[in-house]
């Protein structure tokens, strides 16, 4: 009787806990919700109504109402899933909607950045003095042009117009030429030029260990995306794996390290930041476009309120995105962590000529009963709906070669301008501050 009250107690538990959890992930998805169709967008809609100085701020309250209140109409239509089925499936498939939207960020931009950023920590900036070299040389024969084409004037003659288009590009290209000088005198002057290098050898150090990262991430995501090929289900199923055939590094890593609190948490959060700093450095390389139209671009000092809007909720993406990628990775500690369920196999015993049955502990897999292993509530968001983990398959081959593009083109490229994205900045004068900053 009190074995019966025990097994009633410690279910009742359990079930308390799978509510907690539950409700925690109600409550951070439905924040991210709230972000990303709400949040976001009407800060975004406000600041582009502040550019315009003749409107109060109750219009621009009401304008960036207005807009946003098509993303919440879009949200409302994502959430009518749930008059058909549950709460459950209605936040699984929004959310698997904004993942969806976030894997093909990552393709775009974590995919990039994961061979840029080492490859750009390894290559270092051009010389700040040598660039300042060419620079001059480049004013010089700009103003040996521009005495060329005034020459023909000297008489009173009037200039052709091809002569005078040729004036006005060149004094154009001076003037630019001048401005990339000034920037080059205070970085060759700069005391933070002297530090940063003075940091190089442990730039390249970090370049080397975020590239080894990279490398680890990609024979991992490949192992487990081929493994899905050849032993999965099919993509009806949503390429579900009946077991680990093919095992990788951080597959075999996280469920060993679970067995240690909190090391799997930790490993974990380094993926995160991992992915983040990546993400930042491949938007900030490519800049922020749609489809082919670019939009903005990431500058040091001189970033648009807007801009910064749009890198939030791309790295909100990006983060969403992350747990399938954890789940790419390491799709055994995902699905079931480091549970196991008993066996019973049987023994041919010599002494006793007969039979024995022996209960053997083995790894929770997708074969095993549903009784004895139960699925961490994240795998459940994520595989709520097959076509959903099929494009997420499809998106990890897309993600392998975004990356080894990204690699050739990062390897083939020189070094950057100690100045690079400074001097391109023609809508910004010299005399405007920095009030922005990333």
């Amino acid at each position: 009787y009190g074995n019966q009250n025990n097994d009633w107690a410690n279910a009742n538990v359990s079930r308390q806990i799978e509510d907690t959890v539950l409700y925690g992930y109600y409550t951070l998805y439905s924040v991210i919700l709230f972000c990303v169709f709400f949040w976001i967008p009407f800060v975004y809609f406000y600041y582009e109504e502040k550019d315009d100085d003749d409107t109060s701020k109750c219009t621009q309250i009401k304008t960036a109402l207005k807009y946003t209140l098509g993303f919440v109409v879009i949200c409302a239509l994502l959430l009518l899933f749930s008059f058909f089925t549950d709460g459950l499936a209605a936040l699984s498939f929004s959310i698997s909607s904004l993942t969806l939207i976030g894997m093909l960020a990552a393709i775009t931009y974590t995919a990039y950045g994961m061979s840029a950023l080492p490859l750009n920590l390894i290559k270092g900036t051009r010389s700040a003095a040598y660039e300042r070299l060419e620079n001059t040389e480049d004013i010089e024969e700009v103003e040996q042009h521009i005495q060329t084409i005034k020459s023909k004037s000297k008489d009173g003659r009037p200039l052709p117009a091809r002569d005078k288009r040729a004036l006005k590009q060149f004094e154009e290209r001076l003037r630019t030429l001048k401005k990339r000088e000034r920037h080059l005198e205070f970085i060759e002057n700069s005391w933070w030029t002297k530090f940063c290098g003075a940091l190089r050898p442990l730039k390249i150090i970090w370049g080397v260990f975020f590239i080894l990262v990279a490398l680890l991430f990609v024979i991992s995501l490949f192992l487990s995306n081929l493994d899905k090929a050849l032993h999965s289900a099919g993509i009806d199923s949503g390429f579900i794996i009946f077991g680990a055939n093919l095992s990788n590094p951080l597959n075999m890593l996280l469920p060993l390290l679970q067995t240690v609190f909190p090391l799997d948490y930790i490993l974990i959060t380094i993926i995160i930041m991992y992915f983040i700093f990546t993400s930042m450095a491949g938007i900030r390389n490519i800049g922020i476009w749609f489809f082919w139209i670019r939009l903005y671009k990431i500058r040091r000092g001189r970033t648009r309120p807007q801009a910064l809007l749009f890198l939030c909720m791309i790295l909100l993406l990006i983060v969403l995105h992350t747990s399938y990628m954890i789940y790419s990775l390491a799709p055994q500690y995902v699905m079931y962590g480091s549970q196991n369920y008993l066996i019973e196999t049987n023994i041919t015993s010599d002494n006793h000529k007969g039979n024995s049955t022996l209960s053997v502990p083995k790894r929770c897999d997708a074969d095993a009963p549903e009784d004895q292993c139960t699925v961490t509530r994240t795998y459940l968001f994520l595989h709520k709906f097959w076509f959903f983990s099929a494009a997420y398959y499809f998106g990890n081959w897309a993600f392998l070669g975004v990356f080894l593009i990204g690699l050739i083109v990062s390897c083939c490229k020189g070094k950057k301008s100690v100045i690079e994205g400074v001097d391109e900045d023609s809508d910004i004068s010299d005399d405007e501050p920095s009030v922005y900053s990333v």
